[in-house]
């Protein structure tokens, strides 16, 4: 995060409204029009609608959310994999919410881009001249909507550093029009702002015909919110909670201001109208839908962007197979992920061709946000108790009104399941992926077997000045997992010594240690024996890259650069190489395979075989861990989990006639 957002400034702010605000505060599109949907126009069901959506707003959104949740910053990041990082330690069953959590919130990112684009589109229907060709099978609409998604995923590979600076002054053009034109509409009914009393909203649910139902509807005002939280290091805190002020004026307004006009109208049925649109004057719906287009269009690159960091958490945190990740551009924490890219792309534009259109996806959008919800609120409790220390009573409060809340939004949201069904097979597979990889990593380490290194100093320098051994490499290194600077696995020291022994002139043991913190990137350098045995300790934060060639690079420039090490170095221009010839290194990476001596029980075989099949396609070790291509070896060794014990073969003798 730049130092100048850990401030309230008003450049902060404008790039708040950018970053932040796009999901939630282009709901207004469509939130309205799915409460009323087909249903008379009545004043209960309008002021128990705009009730609904206001307390919704208060309790979800500021309360949990903007006063709350953003309490949980992890070294002022958020979202759900950051709050996880905070409160693992203290159950160990936690990386399922943490997973279950992330896995909806990634599965909205198919809908949320279509819904939004598809709902400021057709608005177009609405303008003189064009009604006749927008409204004929949705086709100019469904085109429009997919052309303008697809150039905005192609996109991605160049990075926003240009447009992002845009972002600001554009929703800040949107948040001012979405506030004056409800304000206007609210002057011709001010009646209107009585359902400020949380009792219209009461009486809508507990009165109207099925009015717990649209509890679904009223819960697309607050889908953004858990976006706001997953984006709290690009802006921080302080700059999201001010900013928040003047998006919610912005967003009641806009909503009272429909409500508004829907009883000022006369209408009886809402129809093909969109009050969001009808609040426009006719001269100005064509700018208006333009300026519509624009924030959608920068609600859903919010979005992806935090796809993005989201399963780049993932893959740091063991929870998703290692993946490519690009840097476009030099602003920190700005990544790109082609694989996820171009699922989500065949995913929003599979939406936009089955629904068609907005009022079809709102029917089936939410349910994934609420699951995202409850459990955001599971590991907060954790948090609150563990880690903030707060009274257990305060805790116990807060977490009954939010289960309560979240709860039945979720029971309102599970009858979208019908309409929906694709998105549980989506959401299934991100869970059972995530499930499976973070499962099998944590079989496949108990079976690790790790040695004293000290007992293998004499035979490591033995093997190093034996010149009649060919050598495999000046400088050697290998990746450990062994957290005490002591130990090595066995399999490393088979690797060097058995069958072909690896002599090289010096052995080198990297470990990667992932913090809780975003973006650490340290190392500590102990040298087990003098210029001949040595072990790096890296510490990087789980927003960071492991580029271990780079990083080994430098480190050995500048240990070579130090007096008291003698190190052969790779860099020529050094004058320590005073030959100018250069010393290699070499990388090895041991990679398991599931050995055929194995008579698993069926739950550990299903997830090992599942582990090793995804394994087959995620991106290798080399790429995943930033080793150079030509200068990296890989050592294939068998995986003996349970090996079989019970061999049913029998020696039978004949006799030779």
């Amino acid at each position: 995060m730049s130092p100048n957002l850990k401030k309230v400034s008003a450049a902060g702010l404008l790039v708040t409204l950018g970053i932040i605000f796009g999901d939630i505060g282009t709901s207004p599109l469509y939130v309205f029009k799915s409460i009323i949907g087909d249903r008379p126009i009545t004043e209960e069901l309008v002021y128990g609608g705009i009730s609904c959506v206001f307390w919704t707003l208060t309790l979800q959104t500021t309360f949990k959310y903007i006063l709350l949740t953003l309490q949980a910053d992890n070294k002022g990041e958020g979202g759900i994999f950051s709050l996880y990082a905070l409160v693992w330690r203290y159950r160990h069953w936690l990386f399922f919410p943490a997973i279950l959590g992330a896995a909806t919130l990634l599965a909205d990112g198919i809908i949320t881009p279509p819904i939004s684009v598809a709902s400021a589109i057709e608005g177009l229907k609405d303008v003189q001249g064009l009604e006749k060709i927008i409204i004929p099978g949705h086709s100019l609409t469904i085109s429009i909507v997919i052309g303008i998604l697809s150039l905005l995923f192609i996109f991605q590979q160049f990075g926003t550093k240009v447009v992002g600076s845009s972002f600001g002054p554009m929703m800040l053009i949107w948040f001012t029009m979405i506030m004056f034109l409800g304000i206007i509409h609210i002057t011709d009914y001010p009646q209107i702002l009585a359902a400020f009393n949380p009792y219209y909203a009461y009486n809508l649910l507990v009165h109207y015909p099925h009015g717990f139902i649209l509890l679904g509807a009223v819960f697309l005002c607050t889908t953004g919110a858990e976006a706001l939280y997953s984006d709290l290091g690009h802006c921080g805190k302080k700059n999201i909670q001010v900013s928040w002020i003047f998006v919610k004026i912005a967003l009641v307004a806009n909503y009272f201001g429909q409500a508004a006009w829907l009883l000022h109208s006369g209408k009886n049925l809402l129809g093909d109208a969109n009050p969001f649109f009808e609040l426009m004057p006719h001269w100005f719906l064509l700018p208006g839908i333009i300026i519509a287009t624009f924030a959608t269009i920068i609600a859903s690159q919010a979005l992806i962007s935090g796809s993005f960091t989201l399963i780049s958490e993932a893959v740091s945190l063991n929870f998703w197979p290692r993946i490519t990740i690009k840097y476009p551009t030099d602003i920190r924490g700005q990544i790109y992920i082609p694989s996820i890219n171009w699922i989500l792309w065949v995913g929003c534009i599979a939406m936009m061709l089955y629904f068609k259109d907005s009022d079809s996806m709102s029917a089936a959008y939410g349910f994934s946000i609420t699951i995202t919800m409850l459990m955001t609120t599971t590991l907060m409790f954790y948090f609150m108790k563990f880690v903030k220390k707060w009274a257990q009573p305060i805790v116990l409060l807060i977490l009954l009104v939010f289960i309560t809340v979240e709860f039945s939004f979720f029971l309102a949201n599970a009858a979208k399941i019908l309409q929906r069904w694709m998105f549980l097979i989506f959401e299934i597979t991100l869970v059972f992926i995530m499930y499976i990889w973070y499962r099998a990593r944590k079989i496949t380490n108990r079976f690790l077997h790790f040695e004293n290194i000290v007992q293998y100093v004499p035979l490591l320098r033995s093997l190093s000045e034996r010149t009649e051994e060919p050598k495999y490499a000046t400088h050697l290194v290998y990746l450990t997992k062994a957290n005490n600077p002591k130990s090595i696995e066995e399999r490393i020291m088979d690797s060097i010594l058995s069958k072909k022994p690896k002599r090289a002139d010096v052995y080198w043991f990297i470990h990667i240690d992932r913090t809780d913190e975003p973006y650490t990137l340290e190392y500590n350098v102990l040298e087990i024996e003098h210029d001949k045995i040595m072990r790096i300790d890296l510490r990087l934060g789980f927003r960071v890259e492991p580029r271990i060639s780079l990083f080994f690079k430098k480190i050995l420039q500048e240990l070579a650069e130090e007096q008291n090490h003698h190190l052969p170095t790779y860099y020529e221009s050094l004058p320590l190489n005073k030959h100018n010839t250069t010393a290699d290194i070499r990388y090895v990476v041991l990679q398991r395979f599931l050995s055929v001596e194995n008579e698993f029980s069926v739950g550990e075989g299903f997830i090992l075989n599942a582990y090793f099949t995804i394994h087959a396609m995620a991106q290798s070790d080399k790429k995943a861990f930033g080793l150079e291509e030509a200068d990296t070896a890989i050592e294939k060794i068998p995986l003996v989990v349970a090996p079989v014990t019970n061999i049913p073969l029998k020696r039978v003798d004949h006799k030779r006639y």
